[in-house]
């Protein structure tokens, strides 16, 4: 039996996912009303990543993508994503682009540290997938604004990018 995963964060880009979760397919762009993109969820590696943030705001949106995967490989992903350590995970329903409403699963973070900032290559795997998907543009400029720092281990942020061929 297949799941549905909302991915909002680097799991948007399909090169990132698909080296952890190699079957999954991606399923379709959706979106997740009354929440926020925020890049505060604590990291062991002491930078901020990607989450949802419940807002009061009805015109809050955030943007992703449902890829479908085996229960499984959703146990995999579990460990990726640090499930029950680093982030929650929970099931949501999101509404795909054509407006069917799917029941997926996703991850909130668990610990914030809203001074935390991603790393370089971090917000890059982020604006990869928005760009790949066709996001709208103010969207993709608001990820593309976001602050990043510089990771203090360059072997890491080559490694992290080396999914991929060529610059975006």
């Amino acid at each position: 039996m297949e799941v549905s995963y909302f991915a909002f964060g680097s799991n948007l880009s399909s090169p990132r996912l698909l080296e952890r979760i190699p079957r999954a397919s991606k399923h379709c762009v959706a979106t997740l009303p009354g929440h926020r993109l925020c890049w505060h969820k604590k990291s062991q590696d002491r930078s901020g990543k990607c989450d949802i943030a419940v807002s009061d705001n009805p015109h809050d949106i955030v943007y992703g993508v449902v890829y479908l995967m085996t229960q499984d490989e959703k146990l995999e992903l579990d460990v990726y994503e640090g499930a029950g350590i680093g982030y929650e995970r929970r099931e949501v329903t999101v509404t795909a682009l054509h407006g069917v409403s799917i029941d997926a699963f996703t991850y909130y973070a668990l610990e914030i540290d809203y001074l935390r900032q991603p790393y370089h290559w971090y917000k890059e795997h982020v604006l990869r997938g928005a760009l790949e998907h066709d996001f709208p543009p103010h969207y993709v400029e608001h990820i593309r604004t976001t602050p990043s720092i510089e990771d203090h281990d360059p072997e890491r942020h080559h490694r992290e990018l080396s999914i991929y061929p060529e610059k975006p």
